[in-house]
């Protein structure tokens, strides 16, 4: 595929630049009716398999965790997102953008990651509403290794 067409892809695919690819299994936490439809169903459309929820008894390849202020406690959501998923795979925290209902600062973003172990490499758009923060854990620190 072209560089254009790759730019053309993100235009139209709000979830091709979340770096998804066919054939993995992303886990789906905090679904509610407020969610991004459009990234979903872009998720789904890349990967070619459905989003699993937090039912699936086998490891995920990538988690998508929908998480709004009133949610209770963002390190513990993040904690127990990182159980789904092997070291080195993607936790994509997905949270109401600024002046929304449920907005969460970025600042406990942050914090809430440290804290978790995880480590933010980078922030998209994702959709209309909502933006996302790709956190991951260290390969070296839940391997043991330096």
């Amino acid at each position: 595929m072209s560089a254009t067409a790759d730019h053309a892809e993100e235009r139209t695919n709000p979830a091709a630049r979340l770096g998804f690819q066919p054939g993995q299994v992303v886990q789906e936490l905090g679904y509610d009716d407020d969610v991004e439809q459009a990234l979903r169903e872009g998720i789904e459309a890349i990967t070619g398999t459905e989003l699993v929820d937090e039912d699936h008894d086998d490891v995920a390849d990538a988690v998508m965790l929908w998480f709004r202020e009133e949610d209770g406690d963002l390190t513990d959501a993040l904690v127990d997102a990182t159980t789904m998923i092997d070291a080195g795979s993607p936790v994509w925290l997905l949270t109401p953008k600024t002046g929304r209902e449920g907005y969460v600062e970025p600042s406990e973003i942050g914090e809430a990651a440290q804290t978790a172990g995880l480590a933010q490499t980078s922030t998209v758009n994702a959709g209309k509403d909502w933006s996302g923060s790709r956190l991951v854990t260290p390969k070296a620190a839940r391997t043991g290794k330096r």
